[in-house]
């Protein structure tokens, strides 16, 4: 399973191996910023796509509003994990598939699955 985050603060690989999540099967990439998500995007080709809210120079849901508008393939899963519960519910109802506080990542379902 490959994972891609977009976050620019927090370490979220080092995030979810403290929560418990074993990464052995999983390719991790994160970005620390937005610049050229879509080329990003399109060339890692995520399972899942995790998305900040604030991450310049794009917000979370403009990514995820010019993704669903592009050409690019939607990733499996999409996951709004911002600190603002509000900016989560924003992506959420524009398409996003799960919408958890970030530091809460670790509990989602989807790192059980295979």
């Amino acid at each position: 399973m490959k994972v891609l985050a977009f976050e620019d603060s927090v370490d979220i690989e080092a995030l979810l191996i403290s929560g418990g999540v074993n990464l052995s099967d999983i390719e991790f990439k994160q970005y620390w910023n937005s610049e050229d998500f879509l080329e990003k995007i399109r060339d890692y080709a995520p399972d899942i796509l995790l998305l900040d809210h604030y991450m310049p120079p794009f917000k979370g849901l403009s990514v995820l509003k010019m993704l669903l508008d592009s050409d690019v393939e939607r990733p499996e899963k999409i996951v709004a994990m911002s600190s603002a519960s509000t900016a989560n519910n924003a992506m959420l109802a524009y398409g996003a598939d799960y919408g958890i506080v970030k530091f809460k990542l670790a509990d989602l379902e989807i790192w059980n699955q295979s």
